[in-house]
């Protein structure tokens, strides 16, 4: 069996680069960044860092559609040149700091001192190259707009400047490499938020929920007031960040409602004795909750997320990433997938294999008396479950087998087949042990396991005098579980008496 260590990360279910890509063109601010690539040529300037000059904003806001008077559009036109100039669909040539070189060739061109800009070789891939391409370029933007995200707001930066001009960190209280983690750790948490729920991008999570997840200890019971306050600071660094996000298309966000914000400064001023004592808070609904901000990541954003996850050293496993693998690998990753995830994974592991070959090759990966064996077996016969008339030749060929003998057993017998031959007592008390453990493995003791086992020893007087002497590894675990859940007092009491006997013959 494989040796890889188990992902602590359930998979998750990823859209097609090219259905990614189509979704990457059109995010407004990577968008706006290619359509400035193409605007750029000879008469665009540009500062020390690669910045449009100040006369320009109103130029390139005007080539996006916007209107060049408005300060907030030539903070749009600004960014988007940041982004195009930071993934390479822009060439930017600095000047000279000293302004050494600018000769009468620039005072013609009326760039000055200045350095001029061109479309970048990488604009071509927007529209020739692969969607790998696309989303390359737009991991870069990505990786832009986050360490924008990680800066304080500029009022802030203002005032933090001593007096050679230099940032004060400490009046500022801002550490870029503590922001920077900050933020690709709310990120995480998102990210495992959602693929947690099935591996897609489907319910968005209140902001509240993504801040506490970041601030109170998991440990605590009861928030204090100060965890309280700082989940509150959380929330609106949060917000803001939200909203630069946004446009890059990697979240889809409903802002903290400012109305909110309001009535809480006015709470604030007011006093403990702003609200009066006869007073009582109503109770949260679904629209009061939204008003505290809401957040999901798009298709986009997952895959965005888990790109940077990846680069970090995390095992982050999407749906079809062990198409190419054995059935070894398969059934041991997916034994530890969420059910509906790992059917997923199998089925993507089947499509394009000859049915009859994979068959065979699942149920040998399915063999094994380690721990892991049970699972890898029910897994094993989730993955056959949809399997038609061609799967039985392989099937029929494990019939003697003494671990695999019951799950053919069980098939066969699930589509009617002819000649089935019956099982052996060895091997109906042994298929119930399995059957229990693979259950305690999956699942842990779920309220449905007592039915299960009531079930299974219903029919068999005598079953836990028998049972003991399974030669399966689990069947003092099983027994032992059976001691405490079985929903008959007699049968539980039997159980404990046959998990003893069964850990006394063990060497």
């Amino acid at each position: 069996m494989s040796a890889e260590p188990h992902p602590t990360l359930p998979p998750v279910r990823l859209h097609s680069d090219a259905e990614l890509a189509r979704d990457a063109l059109v995010a407004p601010l990577f968008a706006r960044a290619v359509r400035l690539a193409r605007w750029a040529g000879p008469r665009t300037r540009v500062d020390v860092g690669g910045e449009l000059v100040a006369e320009q904003l109103p130029q390139a806001a005007r080539a996006l559609g916007l209107d060049a008077g408005d300060e907030d559009s030539t903070a749009r036109a600004s960014q988007a040149w940041r982004v195009a100039v930071d993934t390479g669909l822009v060439d930017v040539t600095e000047p000279e700091e000293d302004g050494a070189g600018a000769g009468a060739a620039d005072a013609d061109a009326g760039t000055g001192a200045h350095g001029t800009a061109a479309p970048g070789e990488d604009l071509a891939l927007v529209t020739g190259g692969a969607p790998g391409d696309v989303l390359d370029l737009w991991l870069a933007a990505l990786d832009t707009v986050l360490a924008d995200a990680a800066v304080p707001d500029l009022d802030g930066l203002v005032d933090a400047l001593d007096a050679g001009g230099e940032i004060d960190f400490d009046r500022l209280d801002w550490n870029p490499g503590r922001e920077a983690d900050f933020l690709d750790g709310v990120l995480a948490n998102l990210y495992l938020l959602t693929v947690a729920e099935g591996g897609a991008a489907d319910a968005p999570v209140p902001l509240p929920v993504l801040a506490a997840s970041m601030v109170v200890p998991e440990d605590m019971g009861e928030p204090t007031d100060a965890v309280l306050a700082q989940v509150s600071d959380a929330m609106m660094r949060l917000d803001d960040q939200f909203r630069q996000l946004e446009p890059i298309g990697l979240v889809e966000f409903r802002p903290v409602d400012e109305e909110l914000m309001a009535e809480a400064e006015d709470e604030e001023l007011a006093g403990p004795g702003g609200r009066e004592a006869s007073d009582e808070p109503d109770e949260p609904d679904d629209e009061d909750v939204s008003r505290y901000g809401m957040v999901r990541l798009t298709p986009l954003g997952l895959y965005g997320v888990r790109a940077r996850m990846l680069e970090a050293g995390v095992d982050a496993p999407a749906v079809g990433d062990l198409a190419g693998k054995g059935a070894d690998v398969l059934l041991d990753a997916v034994s530890y997938y969420p059910e509906d995830s790992g059917q997923a994974e199998i089925e993507h592991w089947l499509a394009g294999r000859d049915l009859p070959g994979a068959v065979a090759e699942l149920l040998a990966a399915a063999r094994g008396d380690d721990e892991g064996g049970p699972l890898r077996r029910l897994r094993c016969q989730q993955a056959l479950a949809p399997a038609g008339p061609e799967a039985e030749p392989a099937v029929r060929a494990v019939l003697d087998d003494a671990e695999l003998g019951g799950l053919a057993r069980v098939w066969l017998a699930e589509r009617g087949a002819a000649d089935v031959p019956a099982p052996d007592a060895r091997m109906v008390f042994w298929l119930t042990v399995d059957t229990i453990a693979a259950q305690l493995a999956a699942d842990g003791e779920t309220p449905e396991l007592p039915q299960l086992m009531e079930t299974l020893t219903a029919h068999h007087a005598g079953f836990f005098e028998r049972a003991w002497r399974v030669e399966h590894p689990s069947t003092a675990h099983v027994l032992e579980a059976m001691g405490r859940l079985h929903p008959d007092r007699k049968a539980a009491k039997e159980a404990r008496k046959a998990a003893f006997k069964a850990r006394s013959r063990r060497p």
